[in-house]
């Protein structure tokens, strides 16, 4: 018995792995001040559904997910959100003015030029250590620092 049910494990083993997810497009924004929240930017694009569920980095005490709602009223506000849905092949884009990575109580401001860690966390277990570049603090995507 209990090697049948090792063997119907091991056959079912591959459609419980964990999606494969690719990030492009990585960025964050250089901040002012260490005591005011940055911002920072990607896409997602995950082979199965997944949900991103947690982000973490070394130089801020909360990193939060974030999307923009408006009202009846045309006033928009950021909205935290528990977790970001990935649908299977769909790219996701976090971009200034959209869904973005809200860092709050920062140890220290991030710089342009440095590079940004996270590490980030899904649904499926599956989890990623990636590295951003910080550009300028008026930066609207990573083209505008090209020459």
């Amino acid at each position: 018995m209990k090697i049948t049910a090792l063997a119907t494990v091991l056959t079912l083993w591959p459609f419980f792995a964990s999606a494969d997810v690719t990030i492009s497009d990585g960025w964050a924004r250089a901040s002012i001040l260490a005591s005011r929240p940055a911002a920072a930017y990607l896409t997602l694009t995950s082979n199965q559904s997944d949900q991103l569920v947690a982000i973490t980095t070394p130089i801020a005490g909360n990193v939060t997910i974030h999307a923009v709602e408006t009202d009846n009223d045309g006033i928009s506000r950021m909205v935290e959100v528990d977790g970001l849905d990935l649908p299977s092949g769909e790219p996701v884009t976090l971009a200034p003015g959209s869904m973005h990575l809200m860092l709050m109580g920062l140890s220290e401001k991030l710089e342009e030029g440095t590079d940004l860690p996270l590490f980030l966390t899904f649904a499926s277990g599956a989890r990623m250590e990636i590295s951003v570049p910080v550009l300028g603090p008026g930066a609207m995507r990573p083209q505008e620092q090209q020459p």
